[in-house]
């Protein structure tokens, strides 16, 4: 009987949570259908993905049809699967974030029901779905909510078998579990996918002394799951380009940690403020957590050191280099739901629960508002897109059309045009400050090392521009640019624009002889 009560016990355990996941992918995937791509981090990011579909080379991360190694291919791949189940459209590109949102609150519903209760698991997952910072990144077709989920899991998995542990209970097959997404961390964004979470493990375990269970940590076979998941990408890549580890480890790992030459320079007390701000309303409550009861409390007092370790680790990590941005601590967010709940849950068993209850409902009303304003602002007021032009250009545009982009790189054209052909992006490559400026054009630079020979045909001069332009052509040529495109290619101004949209413009050169200002240009045929 008394095993019956334990099977049954974990079935609605399990069903629970699915039922947490399924609600919050609901609410969560309900909006992200209703605007564009936003620039320049979804049109790259989705960009990469419908490329890798398009071409059918899952391996190989693209960016203009050159290998893009900026970031590990895990968010690709699932973009990419989503676009091939429902389509290329806005709501399956965002599919990856938005599920890895729905995973974290159940992750924390899951984990917080175990160690502390029902009560407090569903404060916390409902803190977590309707704040404005997970609601948001969940919106978002980048990397960062992708390695959030996959570091909130490593360390989840990890804690439930240490604390397994403790009670003498199996864990080798949980910790396995961990290190397993560990290694799918590491495919997220790299080495922070075993570093934070190893680092957060680390710290909470040498707080309590128990040196012991970090012997336990290092577990063979569990360590051969995280190389098996984490290695046979970079081995096929190193194997295709002999460059590939040097660029993607010692560079996008090292370097770009220590240096401050990169966009985005903040000061080092920079994610205090913004992860109280986009937490609010809730974050008004954590004004409790600075009781002297609340710490001297004996129950839970575990719990509550793996949530400082998680909180600090994280924050601390990423406010070191001076680039920072929003998303990079994303994976502080249950702490800091847990922070917020549990004073809840104990308020409701006070002397006043029902005005304890009140709080929160009216909380949990503000914040749900908070959300869908913000949905409703991008609606009305749309941020720069290559949608439109893409939509008047697709009426008369041919697989045989060249696609030249005029002094900056479109990252969402391609997505909305549906061509999976590279475009000629015109800029002045010779440029010395193309190999340090952190900017699209340092990406595409990066990227033209790995495959020379296809730069080449893709990463054009103005004056080679001119040339090709100026001859005949045997098909249509569309290009891109906005409204001080004339400033840097005075020629244009003798096209007629054949669509705008806001500052963008697109200016289609039929096929046939050269136009009419290339009179003296010297002419080269098209490549």
């Amino acid at each position: 009987m008394k095993r019956f009560s334990g099977l049954a016990s974990r079935i609605l355990d399990v069903r629970s949570t699915w039922l947490v996941v399924a609600a919050t992918l609901a609410w969560l995937a309900a909006t992200t259908w209703t605007r564009s791509l936003i620039l320049p981090d979804e049109g790259r990011y989705v960009g990469v993905a419908w490329s890798m579909l398009k071409l059918g080379d899952w391996w190989v991360p693209r960016l203009d049809g050159l290998p893009f190694f900026h970031k590990p291919p895990l968010f690709y791949w699932i973009t990419a699967l989503s676009m091939q189940v429902f389509g290329v459209n806005e709501w399956a590109a965002r599919m990856s974030s938005v599920l890895s949102a729905a995973f974290i609150v159940g992750l924390a519903f899951w984990f917080l029901k175990k160690q502390v209760g029902q009560r407090v698991a569903i404060f916390a997952a409902l803190i977590l779905a309707t704040q404005p910072f997970l609601f948001g990144a969940a919106q978002y077709a980048n990397l960062d909510m992708t390695v959030a989920a996959m570091i909130s899991a490593t360390v989840v998995l990890a804690a439930q078998a240490l604390f397994r542990a403790e009670r003498g209970e199996s864990y080798r097959g949980m910790l396995a579990l961990a290190y397993g997404f560990a290694g799918l961390g590491f495919l997220s964004k790299g080495l922070i996918g075993i570093v934070l979470p190893g680092g957060i493990i680390f710290f909470w375990l040498v707080g309590r002394r128990r040196f012991d269970l970090l012997r336990r940590l290092f577990y063979w076979p569990a360590i051969g799951v995280f190389l098996a998941v984490s290695l046979p990408w970079m081995i096929v890549m190193q194997w295709r380009y002999p460059g590939f580890f040097d660029y993607y480890i010692v560079y996008q790992h090292f370097k770009r940690f220590l240096e401050s030459g990169f966009n985005n320079p903040h000061p080092f007390w920079f994610y205090v403020p913004v992860v109280l701000a986009l937490t609010l309303p809730w974050s008004v409550q954590l004004w409790r957590i600075a009781r002297r009861a609340y710490w001297t409390n004996p129950a839970h007092g575990a719990l509550r050191g793996l949530m400082v370790s998680w909180l600090l680790v994280v924050l601390i990590f990423f406010s070191m280099p001076s680039s920072k941005l929003v998303g990079y601590v994303l994976p502080l967010l249950i702490p800091v739901a847990f922070f917020l709940a549990e004073p809840f849950a104990a308020r409701l068993q006070g002397e006043n629960p029902g005005r304890a209850l009140k709080t929160y409902t009216w909380y949990l009303a503000v914040s749900l508002a908070i959300c869908l304003a913000a949905v409703i602002a991008l609606v009305v007021a749309p941020l720069p897109s290559s949608k439109p032009l893409a939509r008047a250009m697709s009426t008369v545009f041919t697989p045989a059309d060249r696609i030249v982009m005029l002094g900056r790189y479109r990252y969402d054209l391609d997505f909305y045009l549906r061509t999976g052909q590279s475009a000629w992006v015109v800029s002045n490559w010779s440029d010395p400050s193309v190999k340090t400026d952190d900017t699209w054009r340092k990406e595409l630079y990066d990227a033209s090392l790995f495959e020379p020979e296809a730069a080449a045909r893709t990463l054009i001069e103005p004056q080679t521009l001119m040339s090709r332009l100026c001859a005949a052509r045997p098909q249509a040529w569309w290009l891109l640019g906005d409204n001080e495109t004339a400033g840097e290619f005075p020629w244009v101004a003798g096209l007629a624009v054949y669509a705008q949209h806001g500052k963008l413009r697109v200016w289609r050169v039929a096929p046939g002889p050269a136009p009419s200002f290339c009179a003296g240009t010297p002419k080269s045929g098209p490549e």
